[in-house]
């Protein structure tokens, strides 16, 4: 009967029209008293719930799948699958997986009695184990090496009594964080050594049952969902109803979001993790479609291009994310609709993000990644992004994928049933797809490589037979001070100091950069400045308005 009751629920949640709330109302409430008998029933309840938290009919039909929602770390049925649905980011289920050091740092600064080290994990415990004594005192680490003890054991010889709440987890990340050296030091030593972590559930600990954006806008679905085909064109030149930059504290709260959404789900972004607070937009798409957009702290911004992350929203609910790197008019972008929104409206979403991502950074030329569209991913040569974004218009441009794709073309024309087969998709994928709002005027992105290798031949040469690197970038700082008019960098915030010394040999890196006019070479200043900004949004903008900077780079090949 049960199982009987949520097939129905599952079959009934996407359709909308006359009478299908009061179907979904019935269901739901006869689900509400009963006991589901398996872990997968469990987790089907649970995704049928949040899809329609995320695509509400009505006020009843939402109101019942909050109240569902917020009680569900209650179910009799979940408590005894509790261990079964560990890592599904179900509220009242643990979380195992091997965090990243920033979200390691996160989970132990908020929930020191709850984050633990994976103890199941012998390899990583023999690798802390040989890293540990490099933490401590001489005294404690000739200590642990004469008695030899397994890595668990010696943390817990060593760890204080007085600390013994925060975990054997959070006592281990603080002694990183003790480490000399910069935060790139301590992420490097971290996820070197690799070790495993156990969250346990608490009240606030992040879930998928809870997660929602406060600040994101709402509106029932009164009308079948969008399953068509957009016209990306049309779709790209419609901007989106509004953009609404949110407070410091509203931002940190997003970002906390954005992280929560990765965690439940055994992922990890760094546009997340370094996610600034200051750099937060909620982007208002109409129907309650949204995104959080999420941009980095300076210090973790790239060179060139800029960094935005992306939660798409919908009535603040998560159903996805991504990534833009944005240059000039050019974007790389990454696409990704979690697992329960699938099979909906997903072409409509990605033709919105577009939209979002031509109206905030200028971009004209959109490129996805191999990986993204199956090299590597298994996912998505089972899903067949490869021929999602085809149809959607995206194309590739080497000559090796054209021919593949003419091939494949041929077998359906031949045979109307014929469907690529994994090896075909995987040959496809290892090459980039692009789509051009103009095709006429094809921006491309500078050589990353190429500029990075003639900033390593320049500093070479300038170091000479002493080696001394340091001395090289200083002059270098101090020529493209010069270079640009830019007197001193007293009263410059440490962002700004940190984008001159890292802009600074790539600058003079750039050949006959000292023949520009006066005006060309001063505009360099602002950009340059503009990568510490509040927002880095703007560093596009004044990218794109030097086009000799552009030219000079997409140059250095």
């Amino acid at each position: 009967m049960a199982a009987e009751v949520l097939t129905a629920l599952e079959r009934e949640k996407g359709s909308y029209g006359e009478e299908c709330a009061v179907t979904k109302l019935a269901l739901l409430r006869r689900l509400g008293r009963i006991r589901l008998r398996t872990a997968r029933g469990v987790m089907r309840l649970h995704e049928v719930l949040c899809f329609l938290r995320a695509y509400p009919d009505d006020a009843d039909v939402l109101a019942m799948a909050l109240r569902m929602l917020a009680h569900f770390h209650r179910r009799a049925d979940l408590k005894q699958h509790r261990d079964q649905l560990a890592d599904s980011g179900i509220a009242g289920t643990a979380i195992r997986y091997r965090f990243f050091w920033a979200t390691a740092c996160w989970f132990a600064r908020c929930w020191p009695g709850l984050l633990q080290l994976d103890r199941d994990n012998d390899e990583a415990g023999q690798r802390i184990g040989t890293a540990l004594p490099l933490l401590l005192t001489v005294a404690e680490a000739a200590a642990l090496r004469q008695l030899d003890l397994p890595g668990f054991d010696a943390i817990d010889r060593v760890r204080a009594k007085a600390r013994r709440g925060a975990s054997d987890a959070a006592f281990w990340v603080h002694l990183i964080e003790r480490m000399s050296g910069d935060s790139f030091t301590r992420q490097d030593f971290h996820d070197r050594i690799d070790a495993g972590y156990l969250l346990r559930p608490g009240a606030d600990t992040p879930s998928r049952t809870h997660a929602w954006c406060a600040a994101a806008p709402a509106a029932f679905q009164t009308a079948p969902l969008n399953r068509g085909r957009p016209d990306l064109r049309e779709e790209i030149g419609r901007p989106p109803r509004a953009v609404r930059p949110v407070s410091m504290r509203e931002g940190g709260r997003v970002i906390e979001l954005a992280r929560a959404a990765m965690v439940t789900r055994a992922r990890d972004l760094d546009a997340f993790a370094y996610g600034d607070p200051r750099d937060v937009r909620i982007v208002d798409d109409g129907a309650g479609y949204g995104f959080a957009v999420i941009g980095t702290v300076p210090e973790r911004r790239t060179q060139i291009p800029a960094i935005y992350g992306y939660l798409s929203l919908k009535n603040g609910v998560p159903i996805g994310y991504g990534e833009v790197f944005a240059i000039g008019r050019f974007a790389s972008i990454t696409f990704n609709i979690f697992e329960t929104f699938r099979g909906g409206e997903a072409a409509h979403i990605l033709a919105r993000m577009l939209a979002m991502a031509h109206h905030l950074f200028g971009a004209e030329s959109f490129s996805l990644e191999p990986y993204q569209l199956g090299r590597d991913n298994d996912e998505g040569i089972a899903s067949g992004a490869w021929w999602f974004y085809y149809k959607l218009g995206f194309r590739p441009r080497a000559a090796e994928p054209r021919r593949l794709l003419r091939e494949e073309l041929k077998r359906m024309k031949k045979n109307p049933a014929y469907r690529s087969s994994a090896t075909a998709l995987r040959k496809l994928a290892d090459w980039h797809m692009l789509f051009d709002l103009d095709p006429e005027r094809s921006p491309k992105l500078p050589p990353l490589a190429a500029v990075g290798l003639r900033v390593a031949d320049n500093l070479a040469a300038r170091e000479g037979t002493s080696g001394d690197r340091e001395r090289a970038i200083g002059e270098c700082l101090d020529e493209a001070m010069h270079l640009t008019g830019v007197r001193s960098l007293r009263g410059f915030t440490p962002g700004e100091r940190l984008a001159w010394k890292r802009w600074s040999p790539l600058l003079l890196a750039i050949p006959g950069v000292s023949r520009w006019s006066l005006a060309e070479r001063r505009a360099l200043a602002p950009i340059v400045l503009a990568k510490a900004g509040r927002r880095e949004s703007d560093y596009v903008a004044l990218f794109s308005a030097h086009p000799k900077l552009q030219q000079a780079l997409l140059a250095s090949r």
